[in-house]
C-alpha cells in the first residue's frame, strides 16, 4: 500500500515561475550554472547550487555554501518571490518534449516505507553526494528538489488525473530547452480523498530518478528522529517530496558509453574479439541498437550493429539480463578490460538525449577510440531489477525530460 499525502508547497507567483525554474542541482556543471544565474538572478539554482553565489575558489562543501542556500532560499520568501501554500494540497506536473507528454501528481510520500522497501531503488547512491544532499536539506530545512518516482499504471489514478488537467492551469511556460511545464492545483477535498485512496492499491513505487534526493531525505529524517525521541511520525520531516508518474507514461533513453582506448588492439583485431561474443554487421546509424540485446559499436568512422550470441542470453539473475550488463559482461570487461566502471577513467558516459551524433563526436574527435550506443532499459525492466533486489550497473537509464527544480519546494517545519 502507498502511503502519499498532500503538502503546503513553497513555491513561486504564477508571474515568476519561469525564471525560478531551474534545471536539476546535479545534471548541470558549475560554470554552466554560474552563466545561468548571472543572466537570470531568481533562478533556483541560487538555492540549489549556491556555490555560484561564493567565491570560486569556494570548496562547494564548505558549510558556508549550505548557509548561502538557506539564505537564497529566504530571500525568494522575503521579496514575494515565493509563497507558501496555505493549505494542503496535491499539484499535477505536466512535461511535453518534442511530442511526448507526461504527467504526474506532486506529493509527499512516506519516509518509513523508502526505509522498509516499498519505494523502490535500483541503483546505488555515493557517500559524497548523499552527504552533500543531507547536509544541504538539513541546513535548507526543505526538500529543494522532487524525487521521480514511477508506479505501474492505474486506470483510477489516470482517470482522476486525465479531469484535472482539462480544468484552468496554474503554471504553463516553456523553459530555455523548450520543454512546455504545466501545473494544476488541487485543492478539491473529495479529488484529494479520490487520489489518495487510489494510491492505497499501489503496491509500490519505484525510484527512476533522484536516488540520492530520497538517501538524503532519508538521512534528514532519521537525524531527527534521533533528536527527538517523542516524534509523532506526522512531522513535515518524515515525508519526502516527489513526482508520481504511471510507468507507460515515461520515456526512458539510452545511458550510452565511450572507451577512450582500445587496450591495445587495432580496431580489426577489437572487432575480432568482439564477434567470439556478438554476431557483428556493419550497419547504417539509423539501424544500430534498434532492438533489445543489440549493441552499436562506433570505431574508425563505421557503425556496427552487434547482436549477443544466444549461448549468453541465459543469465541466472534480472539484471544480468539488461544490455547494459552484457555489454560489460562480455565485452568491456573481456576485450577492453573495464572492470570497476565507477572508478575506470577510462570509460565516459554519454546521454542518449544528445543522440548518436554525440556518439560519433566523441571518436572522431580523437578523445576516444570507440563508441558504444544500447537499447535503452525498459520500465518493466526497472521494476524488475528493483523487485527482485538487484542493483543495476551505473548509469544504466536516461530519463528525460528532468523535473525542474523551484517550481515546488518542501518544507520541513
Amino acid at each position: 500500500m502507498a502511503r502519499i499525502k498532500p503538502f503546503c508547497a513553497l513555491r513561486p507567483y504564477r508571474e515568476y515561475v519561469s525564471r525560478v525554474a531551474s534545471c536539476a542541482y546535479d545534471v548541470i556543471e558549475y560554470d554552466e550554472a554560474l552563466r545561468i544565474a548571472q543572466r537570470n538572478e531568481l533562478t533556483f539554482l541560487r538555492v540549489s547550487r549556491s556555490e555560484i553565489d561564493m567565491p570560486n575558489d569556494t570548496d562547494p562543501y564548505d558549510i558556508r555554501v549550505y548557509e548561502k542556500a538557506k539564505e537564497n532560499l529566504s530571500s525568494l520568501r522575503e521579496k514575494k518571490i515565493m509563497f507558501h501554500e496555505g493549505e494542503p494540497c496535491f499539484y499535477v506536473y505536466r512535461q511535453a518534449m518534442a511530442g511526448h507528454v507526461q504527467e504526474g501528481i506532486v506529493a509527499c510520500v512516506s519516509i518509513d516505507e523508502y526505509l522498509a522497501g516499498t519505494i523502490k531503488k535500483h541503483e546505488l547512491t555515493r557517500a559524497d553526494k548523499e552527504a552533500d544532499r543531507t547536509r544541504h536539506f538539513a541546513t535548507v530545512n526543505a526538500q529543494t528538489g522532487p524525487v521521480f518516482l514511477a508506479y505501474r499504471s492505474s486506470d483510477i489514478i489516470n482517470q482522476v488525473v486525465d479531469s484535472v488537467v482539462k480544468t484552468t492551469p496554474e503554471y504553463d511556460f516553456k523553459a530555455d530547452d523548450s520543454i512546455r511545464h504545466t501545473a494544476w492545483v488541487i485543492r478539491d477535498a473529495r479529488t484529494i480523498d479520490a487520489i489518495r485512496n487510489a494510491f492505497k492499491n499501489v503496491r509500490s513505487m519505484y525510484i527512476a530518478d533522484g536516488h540520492h534526493r530520497a538517501a538524503s531525505a532519508a538521512a534528514v529524517a532519521l537525524l531527527r528522529r534521533a533528536n527527538n525521541p517523542g516524534f509523532t511520525g506526522d512531522e513535515e520531516y518524515n515525508s519526502m517530496l516527489a513526482v508520481l508518474f504511471p510507468h507507460d507514461r515515461l520515456n526512458v533513453l539510452a545511458y550510452n558509453r565511450v572507451v577512450k582506448d582500445l587496450n591495445g588492439l587495432s580496431v580489426g583485431d577489437f572487432m575480432r574479439r568482439v564477434s567470439r561474443n556478438f554476431y557483428v554487421n556493419e550497419a547504417e546509424k539509423s539501424s544500430v541498437a534498434a532492438s533489445i540485446h543489440h549493441i552499436g559499436i562506433y570505431a574508425a568512422g563505421i557503425w556496427y550493429d552487434c547482436a549477443v550470441r544466444e549461448k549468453f542470453l541465459g543469465a541466472a539473475t534480472m539484471v544480468k539480463t539488461l544490455d547494459v550488463s552484457i555489454l560489460h559482461d562480455y565485452l568491456l570487461k573481456p576485450v577492453l578490460g573495464i572492470g570497476d566502471i565507477r572508478r575506470d577513467e577510462r570509460i565516459g558516459f554519454v546521454g542518449g538525449i544528445k543522440g548518436m551524433g554525440a556518439l560519433e563526436r566523441c571518436v572522431d574527435s580523437g578523445e576516444y577510440a570507440v563508441a558504444f550506443s544500447l537499447y535503452p532499459v525498459t520500465l518493466e525492466q526497472l521494476m524488475a531489477v528493483s523487485d527482485s533486489g538487484e542493483i543495476m550497473p551505473p548509469k544504466s537509464t536516461w530519463f528525460e525530460p528532468k523535473l525542474r527544480s523551484g517550481i515546488f519546494v518542501h518544507l520541513l517545519e
